[in-house]
């Protein structure tokens, strides 16, 4: 019998649960259970609902009995950087704050009043974005320096529903590098940095790599589901579990493309390098003690958000073809600034933007859609550029993955202003990574070699040139 795992997934704006299963060298997915995801106020601060989102997942959980699947073990991969803290009974001391709150604000600056930028990023290689968990502790210590006293242990997001389900805490190692606060060359938490930073280092749990076996759900919840399953960690980092699913392309830019993009390469080693600080890439960790050497730009969330304020009257195939058909506007924001984080209005901050750029001001939907598209796709051949510089060769292939990889639209427009191959697929690549590290951990493949070959085999992969579709 075919072993099969379970792999939530949860971002920014939804989560779902996937069956995983081998059958005659093929990988197999099925979706159980889909819901939605957003931040919410609570008091002063926008934070993430996980009493909701357990309560999702454990449903996800109970749809496998309906469809007569016992699963092998499940995994949980999120975004990266929030976090929560417990205090002696295990019982949360905090909210979960999301890392769109602007109580980051002037954090990073006061940070460095205590330890100069160049040294953080020389131990961690981490790139500097305001809302670090380093920089939402220092935010914490400003509002709630009880609950930091108090606290007795961290936990990212996936962490903490991985304790949920077995009661074990532990940080697991791709999203503990995103926090800023784990030395790149031990790949442990980084005590001076801590103590420079007055946070206690003890709060921190031990770091577990992917494929590490937590052990059996609680029996309380093996009751509620009516079996047990093992908990293994996945690469929990969702960026980190989607680069996993990366097709074998030898010297391939990925683009993992979502609520954001991440743009970059597969590395054995971290670069800490003055460049790599100047332009702000980072060294987050991956399976195998890989490195993921890339950089986060503002992705789809963009047009997520545009969508939102239409009022969901278009879908996102409709304002693909609507940019096409807009194809006479050139306007271009940054997608970086700091003011498409989490506007009150995307479209008027975009439009504001514009204005104040003396461009011309994007007034149809298609026309919105099309400078956002335009926007992703110039700094996307900025990074290009500068990993190109950074590694001082060329790269002739770029890989896209996840959700956006289905926009046929920006793919081309990618292809054409790289004049590099362009491959879009899979789709479901955090899924998929979370999935394969399950497998390994249980034996049913070799290693990342191996799945990257089977991942290769089973999904499909559309090829862009520029100018014309492969």
């Amino acid at each position: 019998m075919n072993k099969s795992v379970l792999a939530v997934d949860i971002g920014a704006s939804s989560g779902r649960l996937m069956l995983g299963s081998l059958k005659q060298g093929r990988l197999f997915l099925e979706e159980v259970h889909r819901f939605s995801n957003s931040i919410v106020k609570k008091g002063q601060y926008y934070c993430w609902d996980l009493e909701q989102l357990f309560v999702e997942i454990k449903q996800g959980i109970k749809k496998c009995s309906d469809l007569n699947v016992k699963p092998e073990s499940i995994g949980i991969d999120t975004w990266a950087v929030d976090f929560v803290l417990l205090d002696d009974n295990g019982e949360l001391l905090t909210e979960a704050v999301s890392y769109r709150d602007d109580r980051t604000d002037g954090m990073m600056e006061e940070v460095f009043e205590h330890i100069i930028k160049e040294r953080i990023y020389l131990e961690t290689g981490i790139q500097f974005q305001k809302f670090n968990t380093m920089y939402q502790l220092r935010a914490l210590q400003k509002t709630d320096q009880e609950s930091l006293d108090k606290a007795s242990t961290f936990l990212m997001i996936p962490d903490y529903f991985h304790y949920l389900l077995t009661g074990k805490a532990v940080n697991e190692y791709t999203n503990a590098t995103s926090t800023q606060l784990v030395n790149a060359f031990t790949k442990k938490w980084d005590k001076q940095l801590l103590e420079a930073i007055s946070i206690k280092p003890e709060i921190f749990q031990e770091i577990k790599t992917p494929g590490t076996v937590l052990g059996e759900i609680k029996e309380e919840l093996a009751e509620e589901f009516g079996f047990s399953l093992k908990v293994v960690l996945p690469a929990t980092h969702d960026t980190a579990s989607a680069v996993i699913a990366v097709p074998e392309h030898e010297e391939t830019i990925y683009i993992s493309s979502g609520t954001w993009s991440l743009i970059g390469v597969e590395n054995r080693f971290p670069i800490c390098v003055t460049k790599a600080l100047d332009y702000n890439f980072t060294n987050e960790g991956g399976i195998d003690y890989r490195f993921r050497f890339l950089k986060n730009i503002m992705g789809l969330w963009m047009i997520q958000e545009v969508r939102r304020n239409y009022d969901n009257q278009y879908s996102f195939a409709e304002f693909v073809e609507l940019a096409k058909a807009a194809s006479h506007f050139t306007s271009i924001v940054n997608v970086n600034d700091d003011r498409f984080l989490n506007p009150e209005n995307m479209i008027e901050e975009i439009q504001k933007y514009c204005a104040e750029t003396n461009q011309a001001i994007p007034s149809t939907p298609g026309e919105i859609a099309k400078c956002v598209y335009d926007s992703l796709v110039e700094c996307y051949v900025a990074a290009i550029g500068e990993i190109e510089e950074i590694f001082e060769k060329k790269f002739t292939k770029i890989n896209i993955i996840g959700g956006g990889c289905q926009n046929e639209l920006l793919n081309q427009l990618i292809a054409d202003a790289t004049k590099k191959q362009v491959f879009a697929g899979p789709v479901e690549a955090t899924a998929i990574g979370n999935i394969v590290s399950q497998l390994i951990a249980l034996g049913e493949i070799k290693d990342i070699h191996e799945a990257r070959k089977l991942i290769k085999h089973s999904f499909d992969v559309k090829g862009y040139e520029a100018a014309q579709t492969i």
